[in-house]
């Protein structure tokens, strides 16, 4: 089975902001391929189905994003997953709106959420991909991670979406990571 985690904030409130990017791609490829995130269990939401003959658990954790890890940590270990059967999709400020960016290890870079999944998962090697959120350009990093996209910020983010959707596509397919990481990044 692989794991498809993405990360963000639970509820309305926080619907459409940067930093529910991860949310937004998750379900958008919940809706290509026909899952439906409708079960709970270790503080996330999910959904399973069958995605190029793989197994394919998406899921959401409803711990804010400062505390994913305690989501997927303990899922990552109730369903004996390995880490290379893991990539979390999220948002990244160090990137243009539009762009994506593949890698199979790395520092949590600042990002709150990555910092949690580095701490209860006990390594910083597991698939990710970031999508681009732009830095802000007056505001707080905070108040500028939940609000949402500009209008002109829309197009971008919809084509980010899709090559995140199809890089996930790819990645559940067993396309090896660094070609997926030549293609994409």
């Amino acid at each position: 089975m692989k794991m498809i985690v993405g990360l963000g904030n639970i509820g309305s409130k926080y619907a459409g902001t940067r930093h529910n990017t991860g949310f937004m791609a998750v379900e958008a490829f919940c809706e290509k391929n026909g899952i439906k995130l409708s079960q709970q269990k270790m503080d996330a939401i999910y959904g399973t189905g069958i995605v190029d003959g793989e197994k394919v658990m998406v899921v959401e954790p409803t711990t804010f994003m400062n505390e994913s890890g305690r989501a997927v940590g303990p899922l990552m270990k109730f369903y004996k997953l390995n880490l290379d059967d893991l990539v979390v999709v999220y948002d990244d400020m160090d990137l243009h709106v539009g762009r994506i960016r593949l890698r199979n290890h790395g520092s949590a870079g600042g990002h709150n959420g990555i910092k949690s999944l580095i701490a209860h998962l006990g390594t910083d090697k597991f698939n990710r991909i970031k999508i681009g959120t732009d830095h802000p350009k007056h505001d707080s990093v905070v108040n500028y991670v939940l609000s949402k996209f500009s209008l002109e910020q829309q197009g971008p983010l919809a084509e980010a979406l899709d090559k995140t959707v199809n890089a996930l596509d790819e990645w559940v397919a067993g396309t090896d990571s660094q070609k997926l990481e030549n293609e994409y990044n």
